[in-house]
């Protein structure tokens, strides 16, 4: 399926924000995807997801993260300088900012034509726990996260408080997880809380562990994985697919829901 690439600037309450879209040249209406990016805000690795992504038929809107802290349309680079830009304002923002920006970039995807209201979440690194964050909003039916970080440590945003452990109850889409068995940034106590409190909390949810190190689906880099980030695409566009392209955004009348949650790997 042919693109097409543009980017809006919307606002929001902690300033302007630029969402890259990518979107089918034709057809449609189609579901909507918002695309949160690693620390690093939109870069070329970012970019190529969002057209994999927007050719299997969806609108794509990947935020700019970062927008208090650079200029519109900045990516930062992958180096030292990069990653202790992106980290550092990784804790600097406010944690309202992150979910009123979700909340803009959702309103957005709404009111576009071509877009049929039915709305997924996916996101990388601090992507991950931001679709994570995103997915607890009423309107998202499926999320995706790439091995989130700082779930587990409560340190997401200025004062590293975050409660996302203690909203997730209020996820009510159905959620695909993956991590990495050496990320040293998400370890094996970390992974195993997120699972527990997402297991008592009744959450529909799917788990990956591969044997992987963090950013093994960036496709830059010693650490990519070609074949298992193929792999986790596919597991993101069977979620997709089901929930928001066929419309399954219920368990049909009579059915009897999963009781729990599946975990591979």
């Amino acid at each position: 399926m042919l693109i097409q690439e543009d980017f809006a600037d919307l606002q929001t309450p902690t300033g302007p924000m630029r969402v890259h879209r990518y979107r089918p040249t034709g057809g449609g209406p189609f579901p909507g995807l918002i695309l949160f990016s690693e620390i690093f805000q939109v870069t070329g690795p970012i970019q190529r997801t969002a057209r994999l992504l927007a050719a299997q038929g969806y609108v794509v809107a990947a935020p700019e993260v970062y927008h208090e802290f650079e200029p519109l349309g900045c990516a930062l680079a992958y180096d030292k300088e990069g990653t202790d830009k992106g980290n550092r304002y990784k804790i600097e923002k406010d944690l309202a900012a992150y979910d009123s920006d979700a909340r803009a970039v959702i309103a957005h995807l709404k009111s576009l034509p071509d877009c049929n209201g039915r709305l997924g979440a996916i996101g990388i690194c601090l992507g991950g726990h931001l679709s994570f964050r995103c997915s607890m909003n009423p309107e998202i039916t499926a999320g995706v996260c790439f091995y989130a970080t700082d779930i587990h440590k409560r340190s997401l945003g200025k004062g590293m408080s975050d409660n996302s452990l203690d909203r997730i109850p209020e996820l009510k889409a159905e959620m695909l997880m993956i991590y990495g068995k050496q990320d040293p940034h998400v370890p094996q106590v970390g992974r195993d809380l997120i699972y527990k409190t997402m297991t008592d909390s009744n959450v529909n949810f799917t788990w990956h562990e591969f044997n992987a190190q963090h950013a093994f689906i960036r496709d830059e880099g010693p650490r990519y994985d070609a074949a298992l980030a193929n792999i986790c695409y596919a597991l993101a566009f069977e979620l997709f697919h089901r929930r928001l392209q066929a419309g399954n955004t219920a368990a049909p009348a009579g059915s009897v829901a999963p009781t729990g949650p599946l975990k591979l790997g």
